[in-house]
């Protein structure tokens, strides 16, 4: 374990940075061994205090909250960064400029997956500020991968869900079915697999009965960190 390096968490929602947290620690004992994991610290100001910036489009805002988490994970220990949160890697290049340690962008996470089975065309899902943004269509264009969002309404709704309900634990069965008539919209657009682009999504959609491949952002971010922490 001494060669196991520590993973820092940058959360910023409560559920999102939990499934993530609880990935690394149950995946980690297929190669760890029982009970085993690396060393994982987490930082996290309350959603409240980001959403202040956030409804602002105030990226560089984001960004100092982001660096004040990263700086107090560098000082624990912490040998590269992680944030389970798709809607603030919007700051993400403010803060990989000036941050202690290293980063893996949970968009390239995403990226690779997709890459890996062949996925040409990606539906997002995620909050407003994912589905319009530029996080994703960027991160996809470096890997020739193209990008569809739901129509405007649908952002909408969706953007409600995920503020209303999901970041509060709340998941309604009525709330899965129309996520996934949504993703069958994007089917019909000509999309092969769908990103669950906000970190709670995959508490909600079930892959078993999704329209399309699920791309969880979430898990795959914290499969690559387990990847970069065991190298």
């Amino acid at each position: 374990m001494r060669n196991i390096k520590h993973i820092g968490i940058v959360a910023c929602s409560a559920e999102g940075a939990a499934l993530c947290y609880r990935t690394l620690c149950n995946e980690a004992q297929d190669t760890l061994g029982e009970h085993m994991h690396p060393e994982i610290t987490l930082h996290n100001y309350p959603l409240g205090d980001y959403m202040v910036y956030i409804t602002q489009r105030d990226w560089e805002q984001v960004a100092q909250m982001m660096l004040s988490s990263v700086r107090k994970l560098a000082d624990a220990g912490a040998d590269f960064a992680i944030c389970p949160d798709n809607t603030i890697h919007e700051a993400y290049d403010f803060v990989v400029a000036d941050s202690p340690i290293p980063w893996l962008h949970i968009a390239e996470c995403v990226a690779m997956e997709a890459q890996q089975h062949g996925y040409r065309k990606l539906g997002i899902l995620g909050t407003k500020y994912i589905m319009t943004g530029p996080v994703y269509p960027e991160v996809l264009n470096r890997f020739d991968i193209a990008s569809e969002h739901p129509q405007k309404e649908d952002r909408e709704r969706i953007n409600e869900i995920i503020f209303k309900q999901l970041v509060n634990s709340i998941f309604h069965e009525e709330s899965r079915r129309y996520f996934n008539r949504v993703i069958d919209g994007l089917k019909d657009r000509g999309c092969d697999a769908v990103v669950l682009g906000c970190t709670e999504i995959p508490l909600l959609v079930d892959p078993a009965d999704c329209p399309l491949p699920t791309l969880d952002s979430t898990r795959l971010l914290a499969r690559q960190a387990l990847k970069r922490a065991t190298e």
